[in-house]
């Protein structure tokens, strides 16, 4: 069930896009909405469909939430990704052919 919620979370492009923005380090709730043309309320929903999914953490910091990126769940969908693409890191190498 949690992966289908985070490649659900991960379906919507503002999602993926809010994703982006915490690449580099967290934001405030307030600072997320400032890039979007929405209100904070829908803000609000799809931090809290991020949160749920475990894409993201929160940190209460007086009258402010801030949020950054929890990378250990990307991890696993991208093994999960490779795995399914047929990359294994346990395989070994074949050699590659030269003429």
């Amino acid at each position: 069930m949690a992966m289908q919620q985070t490649l659900r979370a991960l379906a919507d492009p503002t999602r993926r896009e809010i994703l982006c923005l915490l690449k580099p380090g967290r934001l405030s709730a307030g600072q997320i909405g400032e890039y979007f043309p929405i209100t904070p309320a829908a803000i609000s929903r799809h931090l809290a469909l991020l949160k749920e999914a475990g894409l993201v953490q929160d940190q209460r910091e007086g009258k402010f939430i801030f949020y950054q990126l929890n990378a250990s769940v990307l991890e696993e969908i991208m093994l999960w990704l490779a795995q399914l693409k047929g990359e294994d890191r346990n395989e070994a190498q074949l050699p590659v052919e030269t003429e």
